[in-house]
């Protein structure tokens, strides 16, 4: 049902997990554990999966919040609990407030789970292709130290994204990746077809977390796209004609 990664699991007073898509109630496409507040799933069940996310973190089922995520740069910061129709229009939160889980919602983009637990302050990031592009991981480090961290002793990890192999990218990707991040070439490999690139997110985004001089970065090296029994991917589900797709939930929280 979830995956923890060591360096986060190492850190005192911390709990995380990547959540997969098994282990909820919802059906066909969705199967299982949906937790997408925007897919046109039922809305009862995915209610339910949140809560089960709610229960494996040990936390009330009203505890886990999402934004609504819009690829942006932007991140905000997170005191208490709030309705799903209140979402902040952003792609990052952190906190310093106790059993308050931090939910992002990924189908292929990298969801990236921080913590200083020195400081006791947390955050979580939606990073795909635009928002590691404009400053998506920057952004939520700079958050984080407006409560205090310390960015030389944040862990961060990213959690199931989808891999080069399986992301082709086009011309107006190109140009554009290649006008706004120059040097950044090494992530752009050759493509199957003319005009076309295999562009690789999880390096990128590595990049970034160390440009932003995080203290120790990890990832989990598991692709969205490749494992349909683990991972919802919105790049499958569109080669397969499907009409929509569940969406994993990476979630993390300060215990009390």
């Amino acid at each position: 049902m979830l995956i923890e990664a060591p360096d986060l699991s190492a850190c005192a007073g911390i709990r995380h997990a990547f959540f997969t898509r098994r282990g909820g109630v919802s059906e066909g496409d969705y199967a299982s554990l949906n937790g997408g507040l925007g897919s046109r799933d039922d809305p009862e069940r995915v209610a339910e999966n949140r809560a089960r996310m709610c229960a494996q973190l040990r936390l009330p089922a009203d505890r886990l919040v999402s934004l609504y995520q819009i690829h942006s740069a932007e991140a905000v910061t997170v005191e208490a609990p709030f309705a799903p129709a209140e979402r902040p229009r952003a792609d990052a939160m952190v906190t310093r407030a106790e059993s308050l889980a931090l939910g992002i919602a990924t189908a292929d983009c990298g969801p990236i789970l921080f913590a200083d637990p020195a400081e006791g302050v947390v955050g979580a990031a939606h990073a795909g292709w635009k928002g590691a592009l404009t400053g998506v991981i920057e952004a939520t480090v700079r958050a984080m130290e407006a409560l205090g961290a310390r960015r030389h002793r944040i862990v961060a990890v990213l959690g199931p994204t989808i891999s080069q192999p399986a992301y082709e990218v086009g011309p107006d990707f190109i140009a554009r990746f290649r006008g706004e991040a120059p040097g950044m070439d090494r992530f752009l490999g050759p493509g199957t077809r003319p005009d076309h690139a295999q562009f690789d997110l999880p390096g990128f985004i590595q990049a970034r977390l160390a440009e932003a001089e995080v203290g120790k970065a990890a990832s989990l090296d598991l692709c969205t796209y490749a494992d349909a029994e683990r991972f919802y991917s919105y790049r499958r589900a569109t080669h397969r004609g499907e009409p929509d797709y569940g969406r994993l939930i990476s979630a993390i929280a300060i215990g009390p």
